[in-house]
């Protein structure tokens, strides 16, 4: 019999932990941010175009690598990072696998310079699939610079599979974000196909969260301090009301390495129990250090999963900071019901000097002496003077009029009555017509058919009347918008305002005006009819949200996320109350739908319930 067990050729091997490290071109550009930290560098360039499947350049002013080192680093596990087991639980580096060069090599076209301080010229190393086609020496700057160019170009399914290049510029920009939000020192700068998206210049935690997020999240942040023996915590936490209905704004880092965690999210929101909207999500960036043997990151290929040895300790530790920092700062309502605020001193009475009350009494008065125009209790000082009137003075005429009045006024005299219809819910002409539609706990509206009942749900309903509504505004024609008497100005974020200049030609055929665009903000002129000014704000965040998780792919599928976001976000709540009117034009626009029966996310739209069914209840 044959032997079928037989080893791997590297080029094979380094493909397939490609597959684990390199899932797209974010990946890469992880990897590389890491090895340029780890490498000491002050400043770091990205450069990227088509979203990273033709070029990826990660330049660093870091120490660089010497000819050997340039050779070896494309070698699997070759690492400078750890020499025996036992320095894994003791790790204080992003990169130690020595992995991700390799792999990064394996499945695409990678050009390597660099050069240490003290030598003369730089190494210049390129590889294809693994293997090396060139080594010579150049001259460049101290420091380290990686291109890789042709992305999965020997593996063409995995090429496939990538997303449109706006997804994957996103997938970018978040792995960008996050190295560069845990190292505020270090000065990062990002360039897409030749256009400026970041230029962040080496500053504090702080000042780092504004100019990533943008200018208006410094009012937004509270900090938050806790020093224990089993953590030290530092970070800070958005306030309660600028809660977004999406957890793009959740970071955190431990030992400066971003990481998720269910876990810890979960002691973030109960220390924001009760001050929260309903979905509504806290936004945080937390930084926790911890001693590196308690902790494992080596339980996943993209270490963006870590294990603690006592995660309850540091769930308390961690909600109850939050707590106090919510409180300390006022964040969080106190409620003191036997405090009354009568007693509080004003301001302004602050530095007046206390000086005691003087009461002054007319001793000179009494209450049983009668004055002169018999009314008691008054003396000099404190008698009122008779003004010539009296409240009988009020009253003079009405007898008049009253005994003046005739009979035959009387009779053309009107008065309010219920009327007495004869039936219970309403006239019979009702009942012939078949409209009869009532609303149910300010949520159903309640219909007779011949067969039985029909209940709707009003907010389904209408979200399928505006989602079609809308969809044939995007595609067909555009929609009429109300113009605003003082613009309105929003603020949003780099990756929030790309998403936004995508959408733009469509939210403008739904009824949306736009006049300018920002760097991190917007200018709105129009607005939908259908939508107040006070609504604008939330509406886009939740249009933004749900383009984040859905990710379109086309530009009709983009169109159909907009038609489904706004629609849900414009259609009328549950709790609102309908006349009858505006409950039969939800009736009849609904069974003018093309598909009446289910909501855009496919939940059904109404129910009906038979005689038959009815009469079973009663049996």
């Amino acid at each position: 019999m044959t032997d079928v067990i037989h080893l791997l050729p590297d080029h094979v091997a380094n493909q397939i932990a490609a597959g684990e490290v390199v899932q797209r071109p974010a990946s890469v550009i992880k990897e590389l941010l890491e090895n340029s930290i780890d490498a000491g560098a002050g400043q770091i360039k990205v450069i990227i175009k088509e979203a990273g499947k033709t070029l990826i350049q990660v330049i660093d002013d870091g120490k660089g690598m010497s000819l050997t080192d340039a050779r070896l680093c494309f070698e699997r596990h070759a690492t400078s990072k750890i020499h025996a087991a036992e320095d894994l639980f003791s790790l204080k580096t992003k990169g130690f696998r020595g992995e991700a060069l390799a792999s990064i090599a394996a499945i695409a076209h990678v050009e390597l310079k660099s050069r240490q301080e003290d030598d003369e010229v730089g190494t210049c190393i390129k590889i294809e699939g693994s293997e090396v086609t060139s080594q010579e020496p150049v001259v460049t700057p101290v420091g380290t610079s990686i291109c890789v160019k042709n992305l999965f170009y020997n593996i063409p399914a995995r090429r496939n599979f990538l997303k449109s290049d706006s997804v994957e510029t996103r997938h970018i920009i978040d792995e960008f974000q996050r190295v560069a939000l845990a190292h505020p020192a270090i000065q990062f700068s990002l360039f897409h196909n030749g256009s400026e998206m970041f230029q962040l210049p080496g500053s504090n935690y702080r000042q780092r969260i504004v100019n990533i997020f943008g200018g208006k999240t410094n009012e937004k942040l509270v900090p938050v301090e806790e020093d224990t023996e089993i953590v030290k915590i530092h970070g800070f936490v958005g306030k309660p009301e600028f809660a977004k209905r999406s957890r793009g704004e959740q970071f955190f880092f431990v030992n400066d390495r971003f990481i998720k965690s269910p876990y810890l999210n979960h002691a973030v929101v109960a220390a924001f129990e009760g001050l929260l909207k309903d979905k509504a999500y806290p936004s945080y960036f937390l930084y926790l250090e911890v001693d590196p043997k308690s902790i494992d990151i080596n339980i996943h290929p993209t270490k963006t999963e870590i294990k603690f040895d006592d995660e309850h300790a540091l769930y308390s530790i961690l909600r109850s900071s939050i707590k106090h920092s919510l409180g300390q700062f006022n964040v969080a309502p106190v409620l003191d019901f036997e405090r009354d605020h009568t007693f509080d001193t004003p301001y302004e009475l602050n530095k007046k000097e206390v000086t005691a009350p003087k009461i002054e009494v007319d001793r000179s008065f009494n209450p049983f002496k009668e004055n002169s125009g018999g009314s008691r209790g008054s003396s000099s000082g404190y008698r009122k003077e008779n003004t010539g009137g009296s409240w009988e003075s009020l009253y003079s005429g009405l007898q008049q009029k009253e005994s003046g009045a005739s009979s035959s006024e009387l009779q053309h005299v009107e008065f309010e009555s219920d009327e007495v219809t004869g039936n219970l819910f309403g006239s019979s002409a009702e009942k012939e017509t078949g409209n009869t539609t009532f609303q149910l706990n300010k949520k159903y509206i309640v219909s007779t058919l011949k067969s039985g009942i029909l209940v709707i749900d009003q907010h389904r309903a209408h979200t399928r009347i505006l989602y079609e509504e809308l969809l044939k505004s995007i595609t067909v024609t555009a929609a009429v918008s109300q113009q605003l008497l003082f613009p309105l100005m929003l603020q949003f974020n780099s990756q929030e305002m790309s998403l936004l200049k995508e959408s733009k030609e469509s939210l403008e055929h739904t009824g949306f005006v736009f006049s300018k665009f920002g760097k991190n903000s917007v200018e709105i002129t129009g607005i939908p009819t259908l939508i107040s000014e006070s609504e604008v704000a939330i509406l886009l965040e939740q249009l933004l949200s749900d383009l984040e998780n859905e990710v379109p792919e086309s530009s009709f599928s983009q169109a159909d996320v907009l038609a489904k976001s706004l629609a849900k976000g414009m259609a009328v709540k549950s709790g609102t109350v309908l006349n009858n009117l505006e409950q039969q034009n939800i009736l009849n626009s609904l069974f003018a739908c093309k598909e009446s029966t289910l909501t855009p996310y496919n939940k059904p739209v109404f129910i009906t319930l038979t005689v038959d069914e009815l009469d079973k209840k009663f049996m």
